[in-house]
């Protein structure tokens, strides 16, 4: 018979193995850090101008940053710091190379399903990633227990109140307080304070919000990591939830999300968890686009469609029960997406089989379909086994051209996810925030 101990006793020694699995992917010490990228890649891939022109710019400044020549060869290989620094002070033709970045808060994009394996983490990295190659800072937030992406932004030791349980617990704290303060008697309030709640929620109420983010090896990525510990927090929510009735769970990211300076991110990427509970209803909740991954296959169809009504129905319940709470709780009812976008992933272009599910995919959901599906490549297999990007991996790694399609493959579905961001930004802008 086995009992709890035979469990803790096996995720001891799954841990202990991760470790030596990251030390092993990352570096002796543990610590990720970024690869530099070549002039090929940076003219070909971020600038769009010729090698030679990048090179003639260089050439007659030698205040811009000039990067390093390895060893064994003649190319130029710059950081990421170096490549931002570039951006701001080279014009080509009169053109900036800054990203267009529309006035007011960061866009917030929640990549959500609940079926596992569709690849909700590879696309979420991969965003990420090809936004600060963009030029953008990027924060991104793991809500999934299983902290994939945050071991793939390089972070190995995470305490649980430094994950999105612990802006929870923070987020519950201020809003019993608030609660408590609009009665004119306190004593009449039929909630508790946040002095009444459990010592460990109490713990957390005293964070700062910038204490929850923490950096990563990409100078313009943060993250707000996640951890296996953190996996108690649908119990721990429905717990707290019952001993404060008053309290809309369902919006302490996005009251959270609001506290940040509005120049502080451009684009804001959330890794939801596998499953619609209070964790992925956060992030639904503070998200302006939800972005839906979906594998080739039927299951994933038929899960897809699932958790679409699923999350509809869960929606429309807060709508309807969090009606009287929502608008002094700085929450507005009914919650609207600026957009909604449905991703294929893991495509192979030439399987009849994957051509006939995207033909139903986009029959039933039309133009919310992305145009560009995400392809399988062996680079994009060795993305999710090593825990690095496509853009992490170092070209001279595998053959030019392998690695050339899988970057390809997601240069094409990052543009066409730029292009809904910055649409939905502009709207936004014009129509006075109508999605917030």
């Amino acid at each position: 018979m086995r009992d709890h101990t035979h469990l803790q006793g096996m995720n001891e020694r799954s841990l202990a193995q991760q470790a030596s699995v990251r030390k092993a992917t990352f570096s002796p010490s543990e610590k990720k850090t970024l690869r530099p990228f070549s002039i090929w890649e940076i003219s070909q891939f971020m600038f769009d101008i010729p090698a030679d022109t990048l090179r003639k710019k260089l050439a007659d400044d030698p205040s811009l940053p000039q990067g390093i020549v390895e060893e064994d060869g003649r190319q130029r290989w710059f950081t990421l710091n170096e490549i931002n620094e570039l951006r701001r002070r080279l014009r080509f033709r009169g053109k900036t190379l800054m990203p267009k970045r529309p006035p007011g808060r960061a866009m917030r994009i929640a990549v959500s399903n609940f079926k596992g394996g569709v690849g909700k983490t590879v696309v979420a990295h991969h965003l990420a990633n090809g936004a600060a190659l963009d030029g953008y800072r990027v924060l991104v937030i793991d809500f999934d227990p299983q902290a994939t992406l945050t071991h793939s932004m390089g972070l190995v030791e995470v305490k649980e109140w430094n994950t999105v349980w612990g802006i929870m617990c923070r987020d519950l704290c201020r809003e019993a307080d608030r609660i408590v303060a609009a009665y004119d008697d306190p004593g009449d309030c039929p909630y508790p304070s946040s002095d009444e709640l459990p010592e460990d929620v109490q713990s957390i109420g005293s964070q700062r919000a910038q204490d929850f983010i923490q950096k990563t090896a990409w100078s313009t990525i943060d993250v707000i990591p996640s951890c296996a510990n953190a996996a108690f927090v649908e119990f721990a929510s429905a717990q707290y939830r019952a001993l404060h009735k008053a309290w809309s769970f369902f919006g302490c990211i996005s009251r959270y999300l609001d506290e940040l300076p509005d120049d502080q991110y451009d684009i804001i990427i959330f890794d939801c968890p596998p499953a619609i509970g209070y964790q992925s209803l956060n992030a639904a909740f503070a998200a302006d686009i939800l972005y839906v991954p979906s594998g080739p296959g039927y299951w994933e169809y038929d899960s897809t469609t699932s958790y679409l009504g699923q999350l509809g129905d869960a929606m429309e319940d807060i709508s309807s029960g969090f009606a009287s709470l929502a608008k002094d709780a700085g929450i507005s009812l009914p919650k609207k997406f600026d957009d909604v976008r449905l991703l294929m992933t893991r495509f192979e272009a030439s399987n009849p089989l994957h051509i006939a599910m995207m033909d139903a995919f986009r029959n039933v959901f039309g133009d919310d379909v992305c145009k560009n599906a995400i392809e399988m490549t062996r680079a994009v297999e060795q993305s999710g086994r090593f825990q690095q990007s496509v853009y992490e991996q170092d070209y001279r790694q595998m053959t030019r051209e392998t690695w050339k399609r899988a970057r390809q493959s997601f240069d094409t579905a990052y543009i066409e996810f730029r292009e809904t961001v910055l649409r939905a930004w502009d709207d936004r802008n014009t129509n006075g925030g109508m999605g917030a």
